[in-house]
């Protein structure tokens, strides 16, 4: 009835029916449902038979399948008539398997009498003894013997065994699909199809004794199955992979016992695959043996032995690691395996292991025929292999002295590398959800036809029927989820399997890799620790306990030992390591990053070792450590960039003192920044003083708004722009990391605003501006110098732009218009900063060109500063500023060509020393080779400058500008340039060597 009376319509027609249902070809299935045996067993076929079959993965395939059971004898057809019509755990089951597997279906047909295992309890968990009884009664051996014998020989004991195979695959199969949580029920169906091969493998070798006359006595014949059969994790269809291993018994000889065993292995292996009535369940493959096909089929254990000790590959340990005793004499099984064992877990020690094993990885997926790339589930990229590589190889890494990581069962070795912190919780658990979702796809894929094949389908009919057997809706979603999945599986496959991290652990000895306390010892005496005794308590301290923290530790520390013994200074890379280990250690991302990153760890273990400023600048900054994964993070950031940011800060900033400490906070952040970007030779010593040159800017610019902003909110208000020009090497963009900002204050007076009162304010707001940025406290200060201004510190801290003008017209000396070569102006008003440059350029870039007394009073400065600010004692040749052939010499040279051609050689109009050098050689003031000179003599000095702050730790002290004479610090300052271990002697070789051709060239140059 519909709510306005008797509902008149017409019923659906059949075809709507079945197509509501799911049912493709509707054509086909109204002929089925009038199929003259279907209707004799049901009677008219109505809606609750479509609707029922509607639930199975593929109607059409699951009406076809029960038209033709309707055919079968009685008593079985009666059977069949229950199922399908009494609604329960047994129709669901036959449902399920009638539209997912043609192949069971078929096999229903054949033998109905199956039909009863539907009914039973679910197979899935069962003892493997129940089962090996089950398959051996089935062949009329005692499952109780040592070594059964069938009754039924031949092709009757094939027959037998393959059917009892088939009955149980049946009951296997029908719980399986009919779970709820396939994914979840997935490792105890690969452990119930290994536990049923393995069976009958012990069935098929009862009937190959049966076949023999005294049924094989004078052998004790072992099958080791290997792969997923070893692993108890096999799929419905797969080659069963195995290796066989014999001795012999009473007394027989060794050749003798070793051709009745071939004869028991052949007859096994024709029973499970060669043509018989019942179909071959599944080829037999021995390949994986010594030698492989050209090799002995059988072997006894010592000359499996020998063979695995001399002549064995990388990838047969790595199929070793799954070999598990699977039929036959269980005795002469468990003495192989006890044998090679120990072999599979010191493989790890032959030399290129790990770059072996990921080289055959790239082998298997190269040879994956192009039109199957984008099909293939288990050999191609994102498939099952990447996921078994990746856990084989991290198990064979680290399950030498680690034995809770060495099951051959795929997902339990992967929950057990979680555990051992071997793999983040997080990768370990999305690695196990696309490992299971891609094994059931596998599985859903065989079913269908009992065939092996490891390809997604290409069809939408078959896509569909994937998709409803594995509990999705549609071929779409089937084919986004695989897509989806490859993707995640191949990012996770290449972060875990090409970890740095393998090789290096790899190369290491087992004492090595064990960390116990006698073999670190000795290694941390033999690799270069000078105080091995320290070492070992910091080892020691990040390790004990069972932990994560600890555990991770536990496989960071064999290989950041021997990373720290390549830097500078071993001891202290440890004793920085274990700091910021205690500091960063219960963080969530730190230990994982080390672990897990491509380069992290090793780059960590570089910095530290080699850089105290590094190691005190990370310790100040702890989240500075992600910057050693990305190489972006370690660009040097212009001042546009930091400007983006510092203007967010302080808009949202209202405490001047705060905002200022931000500022100073950014800076510092920059500076450990570039230290990392230096020490890893991810940057050079130009741009590295480039970025913190942007640095101590943005801090000056933002003070400057600080400062502006209180006085525009203070009673006067606001009397007068202001603008800062950068000096010296803060001008040129040529800061380190001890620089203070050289600069003057520059002010020009609003309209109408009193010019007493406006300087009065000009100086407080400078004044403000130097103690924000140089104030003591959690950050570092940045000391803002105004020496260089008119009348140096005797004169006013801040001029107007009129007392400039006024100032340099009438009492301007040489001195300040060298200076003005470097003049920048940097932060205020864009007004100011214009007129400034356009009031200086005249003194700067003289018309005409320096006169001869400018010159005279610049070369008298030069000499003069190099006999009295040249420290006494010190070898002039050793000091990298003053020196000959410094810092200094290069500077001046260059400035005192500026003063002379500026004004007609607009290229030589920067306050930036390489670009005025080779404006100079450019425009024939300097030879190419002359500017050679001078350019590498700079370079050198500015990279040694920054290499003693970055090896001493220290950014103040008159040493800081001298050469070192001591060994080890000279042998520092050589690895921070990339100079190979060894080298101090050579650096100041080629520094003191660069330096005096410099110098020539500025004797002759600058001093005529």
């Amino acid at each position: 009835m519909s709510p306005d009376g008797p509902d008149t319509r017409p019923p659906a027609s059949l075809r709507a029916r079945l197509t509501r249902a799911g049912f493709v070809d509707t054509e086909r299935a109204q002929r089925l449902l009038a199929d003259r045996d279907l209707v004799g067993l049901l009677g008219e076929v109505g809606d609750g038979l479509i609707d029922l079959l509607g639930r199975a993965a593929s109607p059409d395939e699951a009406l076809l399948a029960a038209t033709r059971l309707a055919a079968v004898a009685e008593p079985y057809r009666a059977r069949v008539r229950e199922l399908l019509t009494t609604a329960g755990d047994a129709q669901r089951r036959l449902v399920a398997v009638l539209g997912a597997s043609g192949a069971l279906a078929d096999h229903l047909v054949r033998h109905p009498v199956d039909l009863d295992v539907l009914e039973a309890p679910s197979p899935i968990g069962a003892d493997p003894a129940v089962v090996r009884a089950e398959m051996l009664t089935a062949v009329g051996a005692d499952p109780g013997a040592a070594a059964p014998v069938a009754e039924l020989p031949g092709a009757e004991g094939t027959d037998a065994m393959r059917r009892a195979y088939r009955r149980r695959l049946l009951a296997i199969a029908a719980a399986d699909l009919v779970s709820d949580e396939p994914l979840s029920l997935l490792p105890a169906v690969g452990s119930a199809l290994a536990d049923l091969a393995a069976a009958a493998l012990e069935a098929g070798l009862a009937v190959a004794r049966a076949d023999l006359p005294d049924h094989g006595a004078g052998a004790r014949l072992a099958v080791l199955g290997m792969g997923k059969t070893g692993g108890r994790e096999l799929n419905y269809v797969s080659d069963v992979d195995v290796i066989y291993v014999a001795e012999p018994a009473g007394g027989v000889a060794e050749d003798e016992a070793l051709a009745v065993a071939a004869k028991l292995a052949t007859g096994m292996a024709r029973a499970c695959s060669a043509p018989s009535g019942e179909p071959a369940l599944w080829p037999v493959d021995a390949a994986l043996r010594p030698e492989g096909k050209q090799g002995p089929l059988v072997r006894t254990v010592a000359s499996h032995l020998a063979y695995y000790e001399r002549w064995a590959k990388t990838w047969e340990f790595q199929a070793l690691l799954k070999a598990r005793v699977v039929a036959g004499d269980r005795e002469a099984g468990r003495a192989y395996t006890e044998a090679i064992s120990p072999l599979v877990w010191r493989a790890v020690e032959r030399e290129h292991f790990v770059e072996d094993s990921q080289a055959m990885r790239r082998r298997v997926e190269e040879h994956v025929p192009p039109s199957e790339a984008d099909r293939q589930l288990k050999l191609g990229q994102g498939g099952l292999r990447d996921v078994e590589f990746t856990v084989q190889l991290l198990q064979l890494v680290h399950g030498r002295s680690d034995e809770s990581i060495r099951s051959p069962h795929t997902l339990s070795a992967l929950q057990a590398l979680s555990a051992g912190g071997y793999v983040g919780r997080d990768h370990a658990a999305r690695l196990a959800v696309c490992y299971r979702l891609l094994r059931v796809l596998e599985h859903r894929i065989q079913l269908s036809r009992l065939r092996r094949t490891h390809l997604m389908p290409s069809t939408e009919a078959d896509l569909r029927r994937l998709a409803r057997s594995a509990g999705m809706s549609s071929a779409a979603e089937v084919s986004e989820r695989w897509r989806s999945v490859r993707r995640e599986v191949r990012h996770l496959h290449e972060e875990l399997f090409y970890r740095p991290l393998l090789p290096a652990t790899a190369s290491l000895s087992s004492e090595e890799a064990s960390l116990s306390p006698e073999a670190a010892k000795a290694r941390l005496q033999a690799i270069g620790y000078r105080d091995p005794a320290g070492a070992l308590r910091h080892i020691q301290a990040l390790t004990e306990g069972v932990s994560r923290r600890a555990a991770i530790q536990r496989q960071l520390l064999p290989v950041l030992l021997g990373w720290f013994a390549d830097g500078a200074d071993s001891d202290a890379g440890l004793l920085a390591f274990r700091r910021l280990s205690d500091e960063l250690g219960s963080t969530h991302w730190y230990l994982k990053l080390l672990r897990d990153s491509g380069v992290a760890a090793q780059r960590l273990a570089h910095v530290l070792s080699t850089s105290r400023y590094v190691a005190d600048a990370i310790a100040r900054s702890p989240e500075s450590v992600r910057w050693l994964d990305e190489d972006a993070e370690l660009a040097p950031r212009d001042a546009g960039r930091l400007w983006a940011e510092v203007d967010k800060v302080l808009t949202r900033q209202h405490d001047a003192d705060e905002a200022a400490t931000l500022l100073r906070a950014v800076r510092r952040r920059e500076l450990a920044r570039t230290s990392v970007a230096q020490v890893l030779g991810r940057t050079d010593v130009v741009a590295a003083a480039g970025a913190m040159t942007a640095a101590a800017e943005v801090a000056l610019a933002g003070a400057l708004r600080i400062v502006e902003y209180e006085a525009e909110h203070s009673d006067d208000g606001l009397l007068t722009r202001m603008a800062i020009i950068a000096m010296g090497r803060f001008g040129g963009r040529e800061m380190a990391y001890g620089s203070d900002a050289d600069v003057l204050f520059v002010h020009d007076p609003l309209p109408g605003a009193d010019e007493p009162r406006a300087q009065a304010q000009a100086t407080a707001l400078a004044t403000r501006i130097r103690a924000l940025l140089g104030q003591v406290g959690e950050e570092p200060s940045l000391e803002v110098d105004a020496d260089l201004r008119p009348e140096g510190r005797n004169g006013p801290l801040v001029r107007s732009l009129g007392s400039y003008a006024e100032y340099y017209q009438r009492w301007s000396s040489p001195w300040e218009s060298q200076a003005l070569l470097r003049g920048r102006a940097v932060a205020g008003d864009p007004g100011l900063r214009e007129r400034f440059e356009a009031l200086v350029d005249p003194l700067r870039y003289p018309a005409g060109g320096a006169d001869a007394a400018v010159v005279r009073e610049v070369r008298r400065l030069k000499a003069r500063m190099e006999a009295e600010r040249l420290p006494r004692g010190l070898d002039p040749s050793r000091h990298l500023k003053l020196g000959r052939g410094g810092l200094s010499d290069v500077e001046w040279t260059v400035q005192l060509l500026q003063l002379q051609h500026g004004h007609h050689v607009p290229e030589l109009r920067t306050t930036e020393t390489l670009p005025a050098l080779a404006a100079a050689a450019q425009a024939g003031l300097l030879s190419a080779d002359d500017e050679e000179q001078l350019r590498e003599a700079w370079l050198l000095a500015s990279r040694l400058r920054d290499a003693i702050v970055l090896w001493t730790g220290r950014t103040t002290g008159r040493q800081l500008d001298v050469l070192p004479h001591e060994r080890l610090a000279l042998m520092g300052l050589a690895r921070l340039l990339g100079y190979p271990p060894g080298s101090g002697s050579e650096l100041e070789e080629t520094y003191l060597r660069l330096g005096r051709r410099a110098r020539a060239v500025v004797e002759r140059v600058f001093y005529g």
